[in-house]
């Protein structure tokens, strides 16, 4: 499936002092993330936003069709970049097999240019846009309320929502769609906030027949909504019907599970293993994480031992995506050694295919085999969530008479390397991880 990498933080141009130059950024790390084995970039939102209080992560959009190419709402360029250092990026990640998400904001609107009055309630409200780029212009009618739809799904704030039953609503977004794959170059979707408005409208642009290259092209789609694995299910089980194009989402409550792991120490590993997620539900519909833009309030970021988390998501079934701040800012990438996000992604891309299998699985250890599929042969993770010692037991694995190595561990106090381990005639051998940490072995070639 891969590994995706969320390219960008809360405030990410002025804590990394790269105001304006983040694409520029960005693309100088492509090469070593396509190295290690990422295989996507999920992008911050990339048009022109209303900027109110000063530049803007792109969530309050203004212009969809600016990309850092016209003199509107106080800059020329987005905080990220202008369109060209955009293009280069896009350009760049390919040539690298590293594919691009985009970030589609099109719940609500903001910085309109005029004020007017909706005559369905009589408000005076900010719904008059003129962009620049000359594209998707919108008044009154193309929020809520408006004569297609009286009912919202929820609203973001007060940015007025568009109204996507409006045929023009529709219409252009299906427009936008198709401009961001056939002309930008982006090779997917990530929705946003799609508890805001109707399945139909991800379902139809996950459906859209594009076109590059004289080629038909199905982007890839992943939704942001937030709740409890049963209602995410109702939701992405809803876009996905009749779809030949299904959509994924983010697996929240995994994150959860994780975060209890990470800051509880003790917390039970069978809650972990056993407990509500898209992942344990429907494995191929979960993009697993461990922290994203939208965890930065107090008591939401992970804040201990959050390698075990990413050791995780990067063993386990889904579409794991790392945290562009956790990989860089705080250091756990590791490149070059064993012990960190790094070797886990390398893993992966390596050995993780197949079929899940929990060969031993108490409140503090557990023991999981991945089955492997064509090139990938699988491997054997261990999680240890005592502090105190080294912890393992004897597993019955799918290789028999068969070394297995270690390719990636970690620990909060001790950073020894596993040993080796040789299977015997049936299959059985003793696997260890070290205190508070996991290790991942695989079949030796």
């Amino acid at each position: 499936m891969g590994v995706m990498m969320q390219a960008f933080y809360w405030d990410c141009p002025r804590e990394d002092k790269k105001e304006f130059q983040w694409w520029n950024y960005v693309n100088e790390k492509i090469p070593s993330l396509a190295e290690v084995g990422f295989t996507s970039l999920w992008l911050p939102p990339i048009h022109k936003a209303a900027n109110l209080f000063g530049p803007s992560m792109g969530y309050d959009p203004y212009d969809y069709y600016d990309l850092g190419e016209f003199d509107q709402k106080g800059t020329i360029p987005t905080w990220f970049g202008t369109r060209k250092e955009l293009d280069a990026l896009i350009k760049n990640a390919h040539k690298n097999g590293l594919s691009l998400i985009a970030d589609m904001v099109f719940n609500h609107n903001s910085g309109a240019d005029a004020q007017e009055i909706n005559p369905i309630t009589g408000q005076l409200r900010w719904t008059v846009f003129n962009p620049k780029s000359g594209k998707f212009p919108r008044n009154w009618e193309c929020f809520h309320p408006s004569m297609y739809e009286s009912w919202d799904e929820m609203t973001f704030g007060d940015m007025p929502d568009l109204s996507h039953r409006n045929p023009y609503v529709f219409s252009e977004l299906l427009k936008l769609s198709r401009w961001l794959i056939e002309e930008i170059g982006f090779d997917g979707f990530r929705y946003d906030f799609v508890k805001g408005f109707g399945p139909f409208t991800v379902q139809s642009i996950q459906e859209y027949r594009y076109m590059r290259d004289g080629q038909y092209f199905k982007p890839y789609g992943v939704a942001e909504y937030w709740d409890s694995a049963g209602n995410t299910l109702n939701w992405v089980n809803q876009a996905n019907h009749l779809n030949s194009n299904p959509v994924d989402v983010f697996d929240f409550p995994l994150r959860e599970l994780l975060k209890n792991v990470c800051d509880q120490y003790g917390f039970s590993l069978r809650n972990l293993v056993g407990g509500e997620s898209v992942l344990r539900e429907q494995n191929y519909s979960a993009v697993t994480f461990v922290e994203n833009h939208d965890l930065r309030d107090e008591g939401r970021p992970i804040t201990n031992d959050k390698l075990l988390a990413y050791s995780y998501i990067l063993t386990h079934e889904g579409y794991p995506c790392v945290f562009w701040k956790d990989y860089y800012n705080f250091n756990l990438a590791l490149e070059g050694t064993f012990n960190g996000i790094a070797a886990l992604v390398s893993a992966h891309e390596k050995y993780a295919a197949g079929s899940t299998s929990t060969l031993y699985l108490d409140d503090n250890l557990y023991i999981m085999q991945r089955g492997g599929y064509g090139d990938q042969p699988g491997l054997i993770y261990v999680l240890n969530n005592r502090g105190d010692r080294w912890d393992g037991q004897w597993a019955s694995t799918q290789w028999h008479n068969a070394e297995l190595v270690p390719v990636a561990w970690w620990s909060r106090v001790d950073m020894e390397k596993p040993l080796n381990k040789r299977t015997d005639v049936e299959g059985r051998a003793q696997f260890f991880a070290p205190p508070r940490g996991y290790a991942v072995y695989v079949p030796k070639a």
